[in-house]
């Protein structure tokens, strides 16, 4: 049978402080979470990060951020297709308050981690964009938090958007044992869907079983869904012709090197030899992001 719960609806996570919380037993496994709080003007929020590292990553305001008494400004952004956001990394065993004069939501991305790093802050300009895939299969990350781009002790978490009408994370790829040129890591997609002109937006995901471990997903995502990846072939995320789609994908593991390696379903990896000659989708970058920070992907991504 599949595991239960690998599509989450927006809503069904909500608790008295978070418009979603899922922390790992939540989810069924080890390490990768996501809360999402809301804060009207003028509010505040306390938590302890105990033994997780936390990212604050807003979705649309700004806010001052507090970690341990050390005050961090941060400037957000109108949305998540407005552009690049700063953000807060906050260590494990520390407390932070988060404020916002004006509102907003604030996405906080979070790993159980091993170590304690320094609190710190991250502009928007320091952030690489990166295009991936060409053609049809063509999508643009924000690597704010990735092995190469800032350190951590567990978290990867990026934000990827997929022009409407695209098929994005094809080939399907994989990231569930600890191999040569594989790591394992736990995966959360979280949707947002930018709205048309007669009401919401929705995309599509897929993932389906690589091993004899059985899990199957053909989900119809809306704004503010889930889709929990514990292991298995994950690809495509489609975005439906009209509507522009974003997720972010946070990812943990136990495996002692901080890496993203994946490996391709090798019954689809072909499709990548015929892009040789194509062009990554003209309508990339978005409107909004600035294309002198934009680079294209030369591993994996291409």
């Amino acid at each position: 049978m599949m595991r239960s719960g690998e599509h989450r609806i927006a809503g069904s996570m909500r608790t008295p402080n978070f418009e979603l919380e899922l922390l790992p037993d939540d989810a069924g496994w080890d390490f990768s979470g996501l809360r999402i709080l809301r804060l009207s003007a003028g509010a505040q929020h306390t938590f302890d990060t105990m033994e997780h590292e936390v990212i604050v990553l807003p979705q649309s305001g700004s806010a001052t951020v507090s970690v341990d008494g050390e005050l961090f400004e941060l400037e957000g952004r109108d949305g998540v297709f407005a552009g690049v956001s700063d953000f807060v990394y906050a260590p494990r065993d520390s407390r932070v308050t988060i404020k916002s004069t004006s509102g907003g939501r604030f996405a906080l991305p979070s790993a159980h981690a091993r170590r304690r790093l320094p609190a710190r802050h991250q502009a928007a300009a320091n952030t690489p964009v990166e295009l991936r895939g060409a053609g049809d299969c063509s999508r643009q990350l924000v690597n704010f938090c990735t092995p190469d781009t800032f350190e951590a002790d567990r978290i990867i978490a990026v934000e990827a958007y997929v022009p409407h009408g695209n098929w994005a994370t094809f080939p399907p790829h994989k990231h569930d044992v600890e191999a040569d040129g594989e790591t394992a890591l736990e995966e959360i997609y979280y949707y947002e869907i930018a709205d048309g002109p007669a009401g919401p937006g929705m995309c599509y995901q897929r993932v389906y079983a690589s091993d004899e471990r059985p899990i199957d997903v053909l989900a119809e995502v809306r704004t503010g869904d889930v889709v929990l990846i514990p292991h298995g072939w994950h690809g495509p995320s489609m975005a439906v012709p009209g509507y522009h789609a974003y997720f972010l994908n946070v990812m943990a593991g136990a495996g002692a090197e901080r890496a993203w390696k994946i490996c391709e379903d090798p019954s689809h990896a072909w499709v990548r030899d015929t892009w040789t000659d194509e062009p990554v989708d003209p309508r990339l970058p978005l409107p909004g992001f600035d294309a002198a920070n934009v680079g294209a992907n030369e591993d994996w991504g291409r």
